[in-house]
């Protein structure tokens, strides 16, 4: 049996990747997608949507009630959409970065009512390498290791650094305890503290995501790589995430659920 998927968000670049690879994708039949801020669309329409320019199944009624949604929009969008998903129990994947603290504790919330994935980067090899960052640390706590985090994007990117990259950070600090993070260095800044990671932004014609943490000591370095060759590889873990949760009783969910890792402690 297939799964019924909406999109929220299928006006954006991300959205129109989910659209496309929903529709090849034998599994997955795509029953609404809609842009609940961007497209002035009334979130809770949600259930049957098509008139954005956006090609949704034809052959769905209008009012087939989905089994999960994917909310690759902003932040706002997130929230037009959650009430509808909580109060119906449908099951969303928050693909969107950039909530508030506020904003994340409504998130929260609605997992008591539905089943809630949210995850700082959804493709399937970022989550592996947070996992084999968090091995590292862990293994090379208290052996004198400097740690780094350099994050490359495309020239478009509006934050910096990026969400993976303080996501990196901070998985580093809960294994190995450094107390600090420092954005670049300029000036006469004296040696490198123990307690610090250093966090670089590099922003650069189109790359779409690359990632690197360094774990450095006298004598050698060790450096997790993670490289994103196109958008496809964010939209198809959405994907892999919504064919997961579709199933899932309510509660919150993260990739590590997703491919079977033991959760990120």
């Amino acid at each position: 049996m297939k799964t019924l998927i909406g999109i929220n968000g299928a006006c954006g670049r991300m959205g129109q990747r989910l659209v496309a690879l929903a529709h090849e994708d034998a599994e997955l039949l795509l029953v609404a997608a809609t842009d609940a801020v961007n497209a002035g669309h009334d979130a809770g329409e949600v259930a049957g949507i098509g008139p954005i320019g956006v090609a949704i199944t034809p052959t769905v009624k209008l009012d087939t009630k989905v089994d999960v949604i994917v909310d690759f929009s902003l932040p706002e969008g997130t929230m037009a959409i959650l009430g509808v998903c909580r109060d119906r129990r449908i099951p969303l994947v928050v693909a969107t970065t950039g909530h508030t603290p506020e904003q994340r504790s409504r998130i929260e919330e609605a997992a008591h009512e539905t089943a809630i994935l949210m995850s700082p980067n959804m493709s399937l090899g970022v989550n592996v390498a947070f996992k084999l960052a968090q091995e590292a640390a862990h293994l090379l706590k208290g052996k004198d290791f400097d740690v780094e985090v350099m994050e490359r994007h495309h020239r478009f990117k509006k934050d910096s650094p990026s969400g993976t990259a303080l996501h990196f950070a901070k998985i580093v600090q809960d294994a190995m305890g450094q107390t600090s993070l420092r954005h670049g260095r300029e000036g006469l800044v004296g040696e490198r503290p123990k307690h610090e990671i250093g966090v670089h932004a590099i922003r650069v014609g189109d790359n779409v995501g690359e990632h690197t943490v360094i774990f450095s000591t006298l004598g050698e370095t060790l450096e997790l790589t993670i490289r994103g060759h196109s958008r496809d590889a964010y939209a198809r873990g959405a994907l892999a995430a919504a064919k997961f949760l579709a199933t899932s009783p309510p509660g919150r969910y993260s990739m590590s659920d997703v491919l079977g890792l033991e959760p990120l402690g």
